[in-house]
């Protein structure tokens, strides 16, 4: 399969897999509506399994080079891990907004040694990495403990915004950061 081909099957597949579920959809439903066969599917990718972890890795660099331009659009590092909640807002209002694919991949293979699952729980990490480094940079007197609560308030603001229980979850979310950085110099 040409390198183009390969990344035309992979971005076409994240956006079905996004927007079908991972189990739900099989290689026939792939094939039928990327237009790619079956055969030039495998002939790259060994299994199904080898393309889910090829459509993550995507969607990890795509949505954390979105979320950290996004956030370094807000300037100083304190604006800018309040500006995390802005772009969530953002993404929730999207037209075809489907909570996050990596809780999804990672709730339907539990198995945190399933390689979807690690790969899910390293998108989560690397995110962690970022805000803890900014939240030094902002002076919080714990980086790691506020960036800890900041991911945990994103979490709960994206499953939030799926069930759709809530108006605005990420302005809630929002407001409850503020709170936790209050001693956070601005």
């Amino acid at each position: 399969m040409r390198p183009q081909k390969r990344d035309e099957l992979v971005r076409e597949s994240l956006k079905i897999f996004y927007r079908e579920g991972f189990h739900a959809t099989g290689m026939d439903r792939l094939a039928a509506e990327t237009g790619i066969s079956k055969t030039t599917m495998f002939r790259h990718f060994r299994t199904k399994e080898d393309l889910i972890l090829a459509v993550l890795r995507l969607r990890d660099e795509e949505f954390r080079n979105w979320l950290f331009r996004r956030m370094e659009q807000a300037g100083r590092p304190r604006a800018q891990l309040l500006a995390m909640f802005d772009a969530l807002g953002e993404w929730f209002a999207s037209p075809g907004f489907s909570s996050c694919m990596f809780i999804k991949a990672a709730s339907e293979y539990p198995s945190r040694s399933h390689p979807i699952h690690a790969q899910s729980a390293e998108h989560k990490r690397l995110l962690f990495q970022r805000v803890e480094r900014i939240a030094k940079a902002a002076g919080a007197p714990d980086p790691a403990g506020l960036a800890r609560g900041l991911l945990l308030l994103k979490e709960g603001a994206i499953v939030t915004a799926h069930i759709g229980h809530e108006k605005d979850p990420a302005a809630d979310a929002r407001r409850i950061a503020e709170r936790l950085m209050a001693d956070v110099p601005a």
